[in-house]
């Protein structure tokens, strides 16, 4: 089945905080994550992310959290941060159960025809854990690069998860957007 028809797109309000958080974490956490292949439930353990950092998204000033409906219901979920010449990608999800039949193409690629259009965004950025590398591999069959460029993963700040190793890093990624 084509997921990617009959969607509609708008932005997040203070209403879809609780529908967002149990998107996220069912896409990332827990064995339920385990539907799709997204789920870090190998490497994380705890939460991905709360109520306060949704509503932080969603009151935050160029600051979108674009919500993905079909047929009524949320699907699928990201952010975009507008950050001078490009655009943040994050809070990325797709429900478990609509995974690997081109929802999330769909999602990424009116995510970024919006920051084109709404912020003229030259590149579009994302940080994703360096270890993922199917994840990274997807990302890349859409344009994006590895930039080489990394940060520590915030261990010890439990509202990001909890490691279940060490030397866990965020890696940069970059897209020109044309």
């Amino acid at each position: 089945m084509d997921t990617a028809t009959g969607l509609t797109f708008r932005d997040a309000t203070d209403a879809d905080v609780d529908h967002l958080v149990a998107l996220v974490e069912s896409a990332y956490r827990g064995d339920a994550s385990r539907a799709g292949w997204t789920t870090e439930a190998d490497i994380l353990d705890g939460q991905r992310t709360d109520p306060e950092g949704v509503l932080q998204v969603i009151r935050t000033p160029d600051s979108r959290l674009l919500v993905v409906e079909r047929e009524g219901a949320i699907v699928a979920c990201c952010q975009l941060e507008h950050r001078g010449a490009h655009a943040y990608f994050g809070m990325f999800a797709v429900s478990p159960t609509l995974q690997g039949a081109g929802l999330g193409k769909a999602v990424m690629a009116e995510a970024e025809r919006q920051a084109r259009t709404a912020w003229g965004a030259t590149e579009m950025h994302m940080t994703v854990i360096s270890v993922r590398d199917d994840l990274i591999g997807w990302y890349e069959r859409r344009g994006y690069r590895r930039t080489g460029e990394t940060t520590p993963f915030p261990y010890g700040d439990e509202r990001f998860g909890i490691p279940r190793r060490p030397g866990l890093r965020f890696e940069l990624l970059v897209k020109p957007l044309g």
